[in-house]
Formats: structure tokens, sequence, C-alpha cells
């Protein structure tokens, strides 16, 4: 058994370059876990600031100078930022806190459409009905509760989100204005030779870099689609209702179905079985079936060479790990992991 330990640690950590990689992932995953609360204005500015340099770069592409695309491209995110939240986020708050009012009249829409199952299908029983009806009736109760804590703790919530309104675009700013002398303060500490670092480094920038961007493109675009469509047909809770759909692209394959559910609920809700409900959901479904076979083609020509398997199972571990961070960027983690066993130096086996 030691013998085998012993040519398995040989194979993979006797090489400089392999310990140099096994140090940095220590180092990384231990600040995530331990500092991720602490950091996280710094996580999210970093984020920002890698999507935005590559709007930049795009600009600098097209021949505009390095202060002028800069300026083109923050000026922009401030715009964003500001229509977030002075418009935006308001919004939202009013049509979440209408949602959950109307909750017991959905409630009791759904109560007579249950009750009319056990006539119409015999499988079906009227213990059946009435213990769903009951489970529904707690969760709402229960969802009221925690509306309701959240209210009285949102204090603290709206001053740390006034904080980070403040610090995020500075460090952006800072970020993108500074960003070699900070990748050269930081490659410093690095040894002289670590050239497979490097590589992982070079192949995970352009892989990650145009994920993240396509995913940030996509949840805009499917979004703004989203709103149009619900707009267009008058239905309630439209901007509140686009932001979820929106969001759903960020969690392949389950987002899209997850996000069906209040969507059809709040149609049949406000129209009950007539054709604006099934135009709503028809136009729901053409939305998402376009977003899976022509925008994400679009968005991702490199597509990502991993098993839905290994999809899902990064979502669900980086997901529990850091939350919707860790859902956002499951993919590329997987792909990075993909990337170290891959470049990960291995020496040969004595025989």
């Amino acid at each position: 058994m030691i013998k085998v330990i012993k040519e398995w640690f040989h194979r993979y950590f006797s090489d400089p370059q392999a310990v140099l990689l096994a140090i940095l992932l220590i180092v990384s995953f231990t600040v995530l876990m331990t500092m991720s609360q602490i950091l996280a204005p710094v996580l999210a500015s970093i984020v920002i600031a890698y999507l935005l340099d590559g709007l930049i770069k795009n600009l600098k592409h097209w021949h505009f100078p390095n202060f002028l695309a800069m300026f083109l491209v923050y000026s922009g995110f401030i715009t964003i930022l500001l229509f977030f939240m002075v418009v935006l986020l308001p919004l939202l708050s009013y049509q979440l806190t209408q949602l959950i009012k109307e909750l017991p009249t959905m409630v009791v829409e759904g109560h007579k459409l249950l009750k009319d199952l056990p006539e119409k299908y015999e499988f079906i029983s009227a213990d059946q009905v009435n213990g769903i009806i009951e489970s529904i009736r707690e969760r709402v109760n229960q969802l009221g509760k925690q509306v309701l804590s959240y209210s009285l703790s949102s204090i603290p919530t709206l001053i740390a989100l006034v904080i980070y309104a403040i610090l995020v675009p500075l460090l952006v700013f800072f970020f993108l204005k500074d960003k070699d002398k900070i990748i050269d303060w930081l490659v410093a500490f690095l040894p002289n030779e670590h050239t497979v670092a490097a590589q992982v480094w070079t192949e995970m920038n352009s892989q990650m870099g145009n994920y993240v961007r396509g995913k940030v493109y996509e949840i805009f675009l499917v979004g703004i689609a989203a709103y149009l469509l619900f707009a267009y047909l008058d239905m309630n809770y439209a901007s509140l209702l686009a932001v979820l759909v929106g969001l759903s692209v960020i969690i392949p394959y389950i987002g899209a179905v997850v996000v069906t559910f209040p969507v059809m609920i709040v149609a049949y809700v406000q129209w009950g079985v007539d054709p604006y409900f099934f135009w709503a959901v028809g136009a729901y479904l053409v939305l998402q079936a376009l977003d899976g076979n022509v925008l994400v083609p679009l968005l991702f020509s490199e597509a990502v060479n991993l098993h839905p398997v290994a999809i899902m199972v990064s979502i669900l571990v980086f997901g529990n790990l850091w939350g919707v961070w860790g859902v956002f960027f499951a993919i590329p983690l997987a792909t990075l992991v993909k990337a170290l066993l891959a470049a990960w130096p291995r020496a040969a086996i004595e025989e």
C-alpha cells in the first residue's frame, strides 16, 4: 500500500511545476472558502472588470485609442448600473410585493383547478387533491413568514447594497486601469519557471472568457426578449418574469424547466384556460427553443467539450460551495479541472 502511494506521489508531484500548480490551487481554494464573504465586492469587481476588458479589447481592435475605449465601456457600465439601481430594482421590488399579495388568490384558483381533477381522472382521489392543497397552503404561509422576517432585516442589506454600489464601480475602474500592473505584481511572486501554469491560464483565459461573456450576453438577450413578449401580451409581472427567464439560462437544462412553472401559473391566474394563456405559454416555449437551438450556438461557437453528467455534477458541487457564483461558473470551473488534469506534469512510472 505504501509503495502504491509512493509511486503515485512520485508520478504526479515529482515535477516542480506540478508542486507549483498544487500550491496555487490550495491557496486559491482556501482563500475562496474562508474569505469569500469578506472579499465578495472584490470578486464581483474582478468578474465585471474581466467582462468589460473583453469589450475594451474589441474596441481597440477597431482602432479605438485605449483611453477612449475604456471611457466608453466604463461609462456604459455605470449607465447600466444606475438604470438597475434607480429603475429596475424598485420595479422588481414592487412587482414581487404585488405577487406575494396575490398568492392567496393564486392558491384559490389552484384549489378550483385541483377540485375538478377527481371528476375528470379516476386515478386521482379527492384525498390526494386535499393533501396537495394543504401542502400548498403550508408553503405559502412559510413564504409569507420568510418575507416578513426578510423585510425586518432589510436595513443591513440595504446598507450593504449601498456600500457595494459605491465600492464595486471604484474597484472595477482600478482593475481596468491598472490591469497590467496588478498582473505583473502577482506574477512576480511565481518562480521563474512556471510554463505549465502559464499554459493552463492561457487556455482557460480563452475558454472562460468566451463562456462567461457569452452567458452574460445570453442573459440580457433572453431577458429582454422575454420582457418584450410578456409586455406585448400585457401579462402581469412582466419585468419580474423576464428577469427570472433571463437568469434561468445560468443553469443548463434545469433553469428553463423551473421557470416554466411561474410563467404558467401567472398566465393561468390572469386568463384561466383562455387562448391568451396558450399564446403566452406557447410563445415562451418558442423563446426557449430559439435560445437553445439558435442563440446558444451563435454565442458559443466553441462548444464546451463536457459530458452532460459532468456539467450536472459541477453545478451541484460548485453551487453548493459558492452559491449563485458557483452555479454561474460551474462549467468554466469544470473546464478548468479538465485542463488541469490534461496539463498536469507526470513522471514516467519506473518498471
